[in-house]
């Protein structure tokens, strides 16, 4: 069976399965929040730094579901917007591909893209591996970010999910916020940007992303995802968890982490 082999394991998190689930455990624990989001903002960066927000997101899905993850996430090496169709390895085991969901997008497979040591999906299945097992992927690497090309990722989400008539189905948007910047640039910079989601709207969070120039690697993805969910019923974001970098390292240049549920 051909699968998506792990091209970031022992860099972002760890190969050794005991140790990934330990941290994995580690991070999960006291997150309990009661919610069941309907799609969430989830960062990228190496376990140490984010996995802890990362968990915070997760942890605002019901623990018990066991249908797919649509995960969106930017591609840090200029592929154009693909999904891949093969079962996904982790450490932990398989996660299982939704083919028949993945099919009915429309978009082009390319598992090259996918593979190439792209961390902006990969780092998201463990987590889901080991939250909800049962669960299934759909991974969507997405090229072009601006506005436009959103609304067309969406509406090709929304094609298929009326054309499947699914509604086991969550959402996951894959980035990291501000990009090496001062501690408080990063805070203000960020909130600002992310105030804009509160209400889903879209078209402000990218004016806001553009106004202040923050170097947040996955709008698009974010901004795909918030159009799905506002579309579904989904009426409001919230900010649950923001940190940094610096909050581990200590450095005073930073990248900022956001865990943003959509509800």
């Amino acid at each position: 069976m051909k699968i998506r082999t792990c091209a970031v394991a022992g860099m972002f998190y760890p190969r050794d399965p005991h140790h990934l689930e330990q941290l994995l455990e580690k991070f999960f624990r006291g997150k309990e929040r009661g919610t069941d989001a309907l799609g969430v903002v989830s960062p990228h960066a190496g376990y140490p730094y984010s996995g802890d927000v990362s968990a915070t997101a997760f942890s605002a899905f019901d623990p018990e579901f066991s249908g797919t993850f649509v995960l969106i996430g930017p591609s840090h090496r200029g592929y154009r917007t693909s999904v891949s169709l093969l079962p996904w390895e982790t450490p932990l085991g398989i996660v299982d591909n939704d083919q028949e969901f993945g099919s009915a997008l429309g978009l082009d497979c390319d598992e090259v893209s996918h593979q190439d040591a792209e961390n902006s999906l990969e780092v998201q299945v463990p987590f889901i591996k080991y939250r909800f097992p049962r669960a299934r992927i759909v991974p969507i690497l997405m090229g072009n970010q601006d506005y436009p090309s959103a609304v067309m990722l969406s509406e090709a989400i929304l094609d298929a999910v009326r054309e499947t008539k699914r509604s086991d189905l969550r959402f996951v948007a894959s980035s990291d916020f501000s990009h090496y910047v001062p501690a408080e640039k990063a805070h203000r910079d960020d909130h600002y940007s992310i105030e804009a989601l509160e209400t889903l709207d879209v078209e402000e969070f990218y004016r806001r992303i553009n106004e202040r120039r923050v170097s947040a690697c996955g709008v698009g993805p974010i901004a795909a995802m918030c159009l799905v969910c506002r579309e579904l019923g989904a009426k409001s974001g919230e900010l649950i968890r923001y940190a940094t970098s610096g909050d581990v390292t200590g450095d005073p240049t930073v990248v900022g982490y956001a865990a943003i549920t959509v509800m």
